[in-house]
């Protein structure tokens, strides 16, 4: 079974390249040229990625985000943001909101097509692993589901990645470089405010049990579990 892409984007030139691209690379492509089209695609559809485009007709593409993000529906489907807004608060804000990569244009369709490539691998190494327990946290690796104390909490692929990450090394500091590498999947460290941004919501989500993830200033961060794994 082909995994599936919705593009969001607006640019009909765009839109024919990336999905050229994706459909050699053995992908299913679908399109939406709206945000709003692209949020009941994305709901309908269930794809396995978004490409999403920021500067869309009457929904942007940062608040097609923030709808994903907020319903149970599509919460955990990773999104790629490709578009022409190159600013770092743009990026930042990108980050902020649980998006899962971010690419410039004008860009490499090859580069595009390797970066989901790689999202998706890194989700489906994440499905291999069976279910975590440590203390009150409680990770179903398979369905991308996490309690603490017995409460559910609703993460993004990403935070969900980040946590089993220092979970299944907890004691152990782990870089910033190094959580790049192995949630990410980035080769070339570019800009470490990434996992900044993304350790910052986690804790929020956490709650009570945010004090578990300690930052070891100038190293990284570390999950400190209550009693020995």
């Amino acid at each position: 079974m082909r995994n599936t892409v919705l593009v969001v984007d607006d640019e009909p030139d765009v839109v024919d390249l990336v999905r050229y691209h994706l459909h050699r690379s053995g992908f299913e492509v679908h399109v939406a040229l709206t945000g709003a089209g692209g949020l009941n695609a994305a709901k309908e559809r269930r794809p396995d990625a978004i490409i999403l485009d920021i500067m869309l007709p009457h929904m942007t593409g940062i608040e097609v985000l923030k709808a994903l993000r907020a319903s149970t529906e599509t919460s955990a489907i990773p999104v790629v943001i490709l578009t022409a807004k190159a600013e770092i608060s743009d990026r930042i804000l990108g980050l902020e909101l649980g998006v899962d990569d971010y690419l410039t244009k004008p860009f490499s369709p090859r580069e595009l097509v390797l970066r989901v490539q790689n999202l998706l691998r890194r989700l489906r190494t994440v499905e291999s692993a069976s279910v975590l327990n440590v203390d009150e946290f409680r990770l179903d690796k398979n369905n991308f589901e996490i309690s603490v104390s017995g409460k559910r909490l609703e993460l993004t692929t990403t935070e969900f990645k980040l946590l089993v990450a220092l979970l299944e090394r907890r004691g152990r500091t782990l870089s910033r470089q190094t959580l790049l590498q192995d949630v990410w999947g980035y080769e070339n460290v570019i800009d470490t405010r990434t996992v900044d941004t993304h350790i910052r919501r986690l804790r929020e989500k956490l709650g009570e049990a945010a004090d578990r993830i300690v930052t070891i200033r100038g190293e990284g961060y570390r999950f400190l579990a209550n009693r020995a794994p």
